[in-house]
């Protein structure tokens, strides 16, 4: 019995022992690519945007928002990444904000650019209505 217990305690252990190996292997892979990056020199700038809604605001209204916001890429060439999601976090320190919106540009003045565009103006339309609080922050990556 003490042998089977031995031989399956071994088992455990090669596996546990592949699967570290893998993470190991994946963790290098990213901090190759944030190596890259970094002697490449090139930062971007991040543009993130959070909304809180107004109680009245219905999920239609909400819908509306997040597809008119994520049209704006294919309409603003200067923005050169997108993504969203919304909040989930167990914390509960979100204040009422719900949604998050992350824009990636080249430069300052890319987003000198998208601020007065015409199509982020439109989408602002659409958006105020519905909005009771926004915060935004900005930050050059490292």
């Amino acid at each position: 019995m003490k042998q089977i217990l031995f031989i399956i305690s071994l088992v455990i252990l090669s596996a546990a022992c592949e699967n570290t190996g893998n993470s190991n292997s994946e963790n290098q892979q990213t901090s190759d690519k944030v190596m890259t990056a970094e002697k490449s020199g090139k930062k971007q700038l991040r543009h993130v945007v959070l909304f809180k809604y107004k109680e009245s605001a219905s999920e239609a209204d909400i819908q509306k928002i997040e597809t008119a916001f994520a049209t704006l890429p294919s309409k603003i060439p200067q923005i050169r990444g997108f993504e969203w999601g919304t909040n989930n976090s167990p914390e509960g320190l979100d204040k009422g904000f719900t949604h998050c919106f992350l824009l990636t540009f080249d430069s300052e003045e890319d987003r000198a650019i998208y601020l007065p565009h015409p199509d982020h103006k439109a989408f602002g339309a659409i958006l105020t209505p519905h909005l009771e609080d926004v915060l935004v922050v900005d930050y050059w990556t490292d």
